[in-house]
């Protein structure tokens, strides 16, 4: 059958129809729709998003010891996080075929940094894939769980954003089941003691030498000859681009296997074309190697080290020439992000944004946009988890240094479950003093609306157990008189706790609990918040003294001119932050 499928649709089916019978991820742009796409399978595959890409990989890594066919999922910076045991397991090989798909974001289109994941699977000696469009998608995801039994290694699929967000036709098959072996005690395979882990040290290197082998003569590479004047050696999405540029005018190593790369097949093309062009995204990983080997080639010399390769860029590159772009005398209005019309953060980092002396230490989720203009209540973002930890380092170095300066720590409720909580401890056993805040918008809300610990349902539909925030807090040693549960848009409560928690000097806790206003509400939201899009704001526009002090709360929602300020009622979603606000009574409630 044929269908129209995003690189991340095309590997949720290659898994299924690979026998995959496990699945665990965490959700990260680009690679959250692989998961969103298995529970369509249920019948077959077990599907679940994780508190974070470790635990992910983990149990993962256990359905693969139990001998089931298993993937986790994850985007470049979960790979960083799971590092801990994929490491480990590359050396102790599978049972059954293990999967671990990681998804590049080269431009960060939705991420804090750029990284080259080809070089984590040099590292931790993973037989490494990449696909160059939906259609390898697939076939390499369905062809990967048995190529990791053979190889007795796990397999990293390695894609990006444009693979992943890409759509092409694409071939569908049938399901092809593995037999799942009875479970044997493998100690000497599977308990890395270290007499156990310097073995396995030696047979990895075997494993690894096998698998180059097989990359000099397998489907996954393969060579095109046409022109023998030049020669391009490419992998992923770059292959589209050298194809769209030189033609036939050149031939293509296209490796689909880029760990380990096969020196055989490498020497053997380059010995064929007269000069050698290596067009990969980001790192040089290809022309490093090309290079070691002793072969002249050009690359990243002509071609940047960073940020998303095009078609343009490479033919400009390569070619000297620019497409004709189509030039208009129309301007474009700058549209930056911000947090939406309604949004339950808004009515805190209004709040925030009136402390003085105050050091916001943020983390990654929605909101990350407090730090944006007119709020600018926002002052660091490294990673997840980090702003509790980042919160207690500078309360302690701040207090150590003489300063009066307090620390708040910004993160959301499926931020606070991935990594948080190990935070949070660290300050309550070190005796710190910034005030931890958790947004709790009842969803985890920037990927796309995916369920977690604290929502009440799994990815698969189930009813859950939630997580209770506040007794997990006090479980690990916050004192019940230190936490503080608000409703965020309701400015009073939000200022009286602020007030009281830092004005304290021990570890506090202020939980904002209130839906994401976009989220499609569970009957336990409306059970628990029953006023939910039950009201509007207007403008009454004879009192309005134009005096923009709504403004400041950068609801985009409020439309402001020279000469006034009005509300658009198809944005309003009746958080009322703006009423509160207003000095002349200017803004009422509307019930709808």
């Amino acid at each position: 059958m044929k269908a129209i499928m995003s690189g991340n649709e095309a590997i949720a089916r290659g898994a299924y129809e690979g026998g995959l019978r496990f699945a665990s991820a965490y959700p990260g742009t680009p690679s959250t729709e692989i998961l969103e796409n298995l529970p369509q399978y249920g019948d077959k595959v077990y599907s679940e998003w994780a508190p974070n890409e470790k635990v992910a990989t983990e149990a993962a890594i256990g359905a693969s010891i139990a001998g089931v066919r298993s993937l986790c999922a994850m985007k470049h910076v979960g790979m960083n996080v799971a590092a801990d045991p994929i490491y480990s397991f590359a050396y102790t090989g599978v049972t059954g075929g293990f999967v671990m798909v990681v998804a590049d974001d080269p431009g960060q289109h939705s991420s804090q940094n750029e990284q080259d994941n080809r070089n984590q699977a040099k590292s931790a000696k993973l037989l490494c894939l990449e696909p160059s469009d939906s259609q390898e998608a697939l076939d390499f995801t369905k062809k990967a769980f048995a190529l990791s039994e053979e190889m007795d290694m796990p397999v990293l699929m390695h894609v990006t954003t444009r693979i992943c967000h890409s759509k092409c036709i694409v071939e569908t098959g049938e399901r092809e089941e593995a037999i799942v072996p009875d479970f044997e005690p493998k100690i000497k395979k599977y308990v890395t003691v270290p007499a156990n882990a310097k073995v396995l040290r030696a047979t990895l290197e075997e494993r690894l030498a096998r698998a180059e082998e097989y990359a000099c003569d397998c489907e996954f590479n393969r060579v095109e000859m046409h022109s023998t004047k030049i020669g391009v050696i490419s992998c992923g999405v770059s292959y589209q681009y050298v194809r769209e540029t030189f033609g036939e005018d050149a031939s293509y190593l296209k490796l689909g296997i880029v760990h380990p790369l096969p020196d055989r097949l490498i020497k053997e093309f380059c010995s064929k074309v007269d000069k050698v062009y290596v067009v990969e995204e980001m790192d040089p990983y290809i022309e490093e190697h090309v290079k070691a080997l002793g072969i002249e080639c050009t690359g990243k010399d002509l071609i940047p080290k960073f940020d998303e390769l095009n078609a343009d860029i490479v033919r400009k590159a390569f070619l000297g020439t620019e497409p004709e772009m189509y030039k208009s005398d129309m301007s474009t209005v700058v549209r930056p992000p911000t947090l939406c019309a309604g949004c339950p953060h808004r009515g805190l980092f209004y709040e925030l944004s009136k402390r003085k002396n105050l050091m916001i230490t943020g983390d990654i989720g929605c909101y990350t946009l407090g730090m944006a203009p007119p709020l600018n209540a926002l002052h660091s973002c490294i990673c997840m988890g980090a702003s509790i930890s980042q919160g207690h380092g500078a309360s302690i170095a701040l207090k150590d240094a003489g300063k009066d300066t307090k620390v708040a720590s910004v993160i959301g409720d499926s931020t606070f479950f991935h990594t948080g909580v190990n935070s949070l401890m660290d300050v309550i056993y070190n005796g710190g003093s910034n005030l931890s805040i958790i947004l709790d918008n009842r969803i985890t809300g920037m990927t796309g609306h995916q369920q977690n610990p604290g929502t009440g349902y799994t990815l698969m539909g189930k009813e859950a157990p939630e997580v209770d925030i506040p007794a997990l807090c006090k479980a690990i040693g916050i004192k019940d008189e230190n936490i503080i549960t608000v409703n965020p848009n309701q400015l009073e409560e939000v200022r009286f706790a602020l007030d009281t928690l830092l004005a304290k000097d021990e570890p506090t806790v202020l939980i904002t609990r209130w839906p994401c206003v976009l989220k499609k509400f569970s009957p336990q939201d409306i059970d628990e918040f029953p006023t939910l899009h039950k009201s509007q704001c207007e403008i009454k526009q004879d009192a309005c003294k134009n005096c923009k002090i709504c403004v400041k709360t950068g609801c985009p929602a409020l439309i402001s001119t020279k000469d006034s300020v009005s509300i658009d009622r198809t944005s309003c979603n009746g958080c009322t932050v703006c009423r509160q606000v207003c000095p002349f009574d200017a803004i009422e409630e509307v019930t709808l």
